[in-house]
């Protein structure tokens, strides 16, 4: 069976399509810079890349030309789009509602409308791939894996913050948390290289990519998770603040003449590792301007960051199996995952540094054989996990 995986972004969207259940890669591509002047699509089958570029003006074209592109001759790998028998939808905000994938219909893409107040800068573009899938593959069962289902696990003493209680009950300000495929995924795929049953696992997943986010996962389960109401708590990001005093806000607000805008604009585009480095957000550009004393100081930051969270999620958890590593910079920079288990040998995380430098584009684990806390990369592929669920709601 043929199942089709769709991300939208606010100027992209990412694909792939796999063969199920055996859980094989035939295509995936992107389509970048929608409603620019120029517009780019890209997709590999079997190892072999093409590229062109286009003006493509919204989602709605951008899921035309992958849908052409699925039937190509020559180059596609179905004669007919009805051969995809379902499309799994990344949707980032699923709020209380929803604690797993759904098959979506008129009254689920209502109630994901009523979340956009929630994610107003990921849900109106995951509901435009939707409709747009809707369109181009009528045939197909559509179903919708959310990014905070994994973490409607969270006990109270997780999820409420300590503001006024009628804010929960009348408006739902509390922390939903995200990346909940990813941590979902790797938590599992963890405990299967341990030989662990995945609901007996306790393991502390680390997502560092431009967002970045951790999660303790107890028996299986996400009991807690640092990002919270929006994407904007937690860690140090990429051109995200993470934890800050909410007191520098009013003071950017009363002080700066700052308005709502341009205090979101700076904590969310602005702030993390490109704020503090006055580089990049990029690691890559970062390590290259290692010997700058921001940019030692940022890529400091952010790792301290990451090693306070492991802390105090191994005091939640009690016992700690594994703490694992994955996305952009968990997977591809080993000074990223040095620096945030330094000083942690006393609490039964030893590192194999040989094996940690030579651990980057693969699965494996890096810690050294005295670590009582066994230590992993695993590359996500939140893809695969949302293309499992579609495949069981397309069976």
């Amino acid at each position: 069976m043929k199942i089709l995986i769709i991300n939208c972004g606010s100027s992209s969207i990412k694909f792939k399509v796999f063969e199920m259940p055996e859980e094989k890669l035939l295509m995936e591509g992107s389509v970048e810079k929608i409603g620019e002047e120029t517009s780019f699509f890209k997709r590999s089958v079997a190892g072999l890349e093409t590229r062109h570029q286009e003006k493509i003006s919204n989602h709605t074209d951008g899921l035309e030309m992958i849908a052409r592109a699925l039937v190509e001759p020559g180059k596609g790998i179905v004669s007919d789009v009805n051969e995809i028998k379902g499309v799994g939808h990344r949707v980032v905000h699923g709020g209380e509602g929803f604690d797993k994938s759904v098959i979506l219909d008129g009254d689920i893409i209502r109630r994901i409308e009523e979340y956009i107040q929630l994610a107003p800068l990921h849900n109106p573009h995951n509901l435009a791939g939707i409709k747009a899938a809707m369109k181009f593959f009528p045939a197909s069962r559509q179903v919708a894996s959310f990014d905070t289902a994994f973490h409607t696990t969270l006990p109270e003493k997780a999820f409420l913050y300590p503001i006024p209680y009628e804010l929960y009950e009348k408006h739902h300000i509390r922390r939903y948390g995200f990346h909940g495929t990813s941590h979902r995924y790797v938590a599992g795929r963890t405990a299967d290289l341990m030989g662990i049953d995945r609901e007996k696992a306790n393991i502390i997943t680390c997502h560092l990519g431009n967002g970045c986010s951790i999660t303790a996962v107890r028996n299986g389960r996400s009991i807690d998770t640092s990002m919270g109401l929006t994407p904007l708590e937690g860690l140090m990001m990429g051109t995200r603040s993470g934890d800050i005093d909410p007191g520098i806000i009013f003071y950017l607000m009363e002080n700066m003449g700052m308005g709502v805008r341009e205090v979101n604009s700076l904590l969310n585009k602005k702030s993390g590792l490109l704020g503090l480095s006055g580089v990049s957000n990029d690691f890559r550009n970062l390590l290259e301007n290692i010997d700058k004393k921001r940019v030692a100081i940022a890529i400091d930051i952010y790792c301290y960051r990451v090693r306070k969270y492991i802390g105090s999620y191994m005091a939640v958890l009690g016992r700690t199996d594994a703490v694992v590593f994955t996305a952009g910079a968990g997977e591809h920079r080993p000074l990223v995952r040095e620096k945030s288990l330094e000083g942690l040998e006393e609490m039964g995380i030893i590192l194999d540094r040989e094996k940690n430098s030579s651990t980057t584009d693969s699965e494996g684990e890096i810690s050294s054989r005295e670590s009582k806390i066994k230590v992993f990369v695993i590359p996500t592929n939140e893809e695969l996990g949302i293309a499992l669920d579609t495949y069981i709601h397309s069976s």
